[in-house]
């Protein structure tokens, strides 16, 4: 079956175009987002061949593999499904993108370190790459079948405008409609997230062979997704929602951080004034759980972007207002690696630190943006002997995150337990579930005394920490007050 669409050539309007019907799909990158979104679209469309591609030989051979090349609860299962079926995972990009209608583009957007922008703005290279390798290819192909380019990526607001420019001027002969298709996906539960989202945004040009292109493209999530959650806009208003969702998510857990302070000099307990703000229909209950502070590769970049976006539109203030987020983010990361030097006498110098946890949340062996990461930079300037444990995270990502000449300083575990012994403290950075049931009084015994332990997820039991002999510090907590109010500690 073919769907029909108008061409875009000037002058050829009265042609039709076909677009297969089951369309043929690959996505360019095979990272969290790419990797993740294709297996589902596979499992959930068995009639669409998809394919992921990939220049790196390593990742694309363990994602044919048994150890895939990120971790995801309920990914390995749904990969093994669908991998040979109708999901395949290549290095051939070139045979990818000549026999697929419609081609995903989910390649790294970082944030420029150099140049106009730096610091702000993302870094477009490999998108614009993406955009020259599918026209040349297109070139080369006998087969002038029409294209629809998605960018998966998260972009900056007109990118898909850009990239249609370089197409135009580079892909002759080939009819192509590029639209935007963010991503909404919070690690940990992405596989939940693309079964079950809450809304699938698609966005492209307002044209007729525009919104023939958007339909094309929504009547595949439709198979799986319900009609009224897949949403359909202009282009631009797709990439801005991308940044704007993640803005406004970010900001709320800094706006709560900044109260973790007030908390903790006060004596309010943050996860008190969380809960009754949230139990308000019009705020929510979500992102409202203060802790040492967010990452991942999402929320800063994207929040960086809309300040560079801001100010290249000539509005400072609004600029300024989000960078704040940034701002305040930094400062929480800064303030719990200073207190736990404050609480142990003003020095750590030489003292084993136990680090409980290192990717930026649970259930994910993620660790950009990691709040660990600050913290146990600060730390090792003030010469503490770190033991980092981390169920997830590889010895490698250790060292691509610390540096080589850091880590050789630092201790990694296979085992809590053995980072714990003999440390002066414990500092929980990532809320994984498995420290909760912790057995923190073999802990407390293995440890050099006082022992102290900062809870920078407020996920620990802290009066009965303190029961075992733990100094115990907490986010937003004035923990005098905490154990005064629950009962004091037993003799």
């Amino acid at each position: 079956a073919e769907v029909s669409v108008l061409t875009a050539q000037p002058g050829l309007f009265a042609m039709t175009l076909k677009y297969e019907d089951p369309p043929k799909i690959c996505c360019l990158g095979a990272g969290y987002v790419g990797g993740p979104t294709m297996t589902v679209m596979a499992k959930k469309c068995p009639e669409i061949k998809v394919t992921v591609c990939d220049l790196n030989e390593r990742r694309i051979a363990a994602w044919n593999s048994s150890a895939l090349p990120i971790y995801e609860p309920g990914l390995q299962e749904v990969v093994e499904e669908a991998r040979g079926r109708n999901l395949f995972f290549s290095t051939d990009i070139e045979s990818a993108i000549r026999e697929c209608t419609i081609i995903f583009v989910s390649v790294p957007t970082p944030t420029k370190k150099s140049g106009i922008g730096a610091g702000e703005a993302a870094d477009l290279t490999y998108w614009e790459l993406a955009a020259r390798q599918i026209a040349a290819v297109c070139n080369a192909s006998e087969n002038k079948m029409p294209k629809i380019i998605v960018e998966k990526s998260t972009v900056p607001v007109k990118t898909a405008d850009a990239m249609a420019a370089v197409m135009a001027a580079a892909c002759k002969g080939t009819d192509f409609q590029v639209l935007s298709n963010p991503e909404f996906l919070a690690e940990g539960t992405a596989i939940d997230d693309l079964f079950k989202p809450d809304r699938v945004l698609v966005g492209g040009p307002q044209t007729p062979q525009g919104l023939a292109a958007i339909e094309c493209l929504a009547n595949v999530y439709r198979k799986w997704v319900p009609t009224e959650r897949v949403l359909t806009t202009n282009l631009w208003s797709a990439e801005l929602s991308k940044l704007t969702a993640n803005a406004f998510l970010a900001q709320r857990i800094s706006s709560i951080n900044s109260i973790s302070a007030l908390c903790e000099v006060t004596g309010a307990d943050v996860s008190e004034v969380g809960h009754a703000i949230g139990v308000d229909s019009r705020i929510g209950p979500k992102f409202l759980k203060a802790s040492v502070g967010f990452g991942g590769s999402c929320f800063q970049k994207d929040i960086l972007n809309l300040v560079y976006l801001c100010r290249s539109f000539g509005l400072p203030e609004v600029a300024e207002y989000w960078h704040q987020v940034i701002v305040m983010n930094d400062w929480q990361k800064r303030r719990f690696a200073n207190a736990m030097v404050a609480t142990m006498f003003n020095t750590v110098s030489g003292k084993r630190i136990a680090i409980l946890g290192f990717a930026f949340k649970k259930d994910t062996g993620d660790t950009r943006e990691s709040p660990a990461i600050d913290v146990c930079k600060a730390l090792s300037e003030e010469r503490a002997k770190l033991a980092i444990y981390d169920p997830k995270v590889s010895r490698e990502q250790y060292y691509e995150d610390l540096g080589k000449e850091a880590m050789e300083k630092i201790e990694i575990d296979e085992d809590p337990y053995v980072a714990c012994a003999g440390a002066h403290a414990i500092a929980v950075i990532t809320e994984w579930d498995v420290f909760k049931t912790l057995d923190y009084q073999k802990i407390f015994n293995s440890m050099s005394k006082p022992a102290f332990i900062f809870d920078g997820r407020n996920i620990l039991d802290h009066r009965k920490l303190s029961e075992i002999g733990f100094t115990v510090w907490a986010v937003g907590k004035c923990m005098k007050k905490v154990l005064d109010t629950e009962g004091s500690p037993s003799p």
